[in-house]
């Protein structure tokens, strides 16, 4: 691996763990992109990737939140099996679907997530 891509790879990663920290989400938002556009990888991959590389991240973000007593961790624990359940069973989903209509259900994910915004 090239010197330049290994600093391209830690730029990405530094700008994803401040969106994450910062924003509690980022992760998927950056990497997903990057992987696909900076480093060529197919959707599939740069879906796996994200989430393996979105895991320190949040072990990290967690400590600190966790030590500014953020954390409410019986609804937590709750919600994370529930996401557990829901990311097997998503996993399971990409597996079988075309990168065309993953990028579209991203992109509708994305509006639909920018609309709820502002209307907050």
């Amino acid at each position: 691996m090239k010197n330049k891509d290994k600093i391209k790879i830690i730029v990405v990663g530094i700008l994803t763990g401040l969106l994450c920290g910062l924003f509690a989400s980022g992760g998927g938002l950056i990497l997903v992109p990057s992987f696909v556009y900076i480093f060529k990888q197919s959707e599939k991959k740069a879906r796996a990737m994200s989430v393996f590389c979105i895991l320190p991240m949040v072990l990290a973000s967690l400590f600190f939140y966790n030590k500014a007593e953020y954390i409410d961790w019986k609804l937590g624990i709750i919600c994370g099996i529930g996401g557990i359940i829901g990311g097997v069973i998503g996993a399971n989903l990409m597996k079988k679907m075309n990168d065309k209509y993953l990028i579209l259900i991203f992109i509708g994910f994305l509006i639909y997530a920018a609309i709820s915004i502002l209307r907050m």
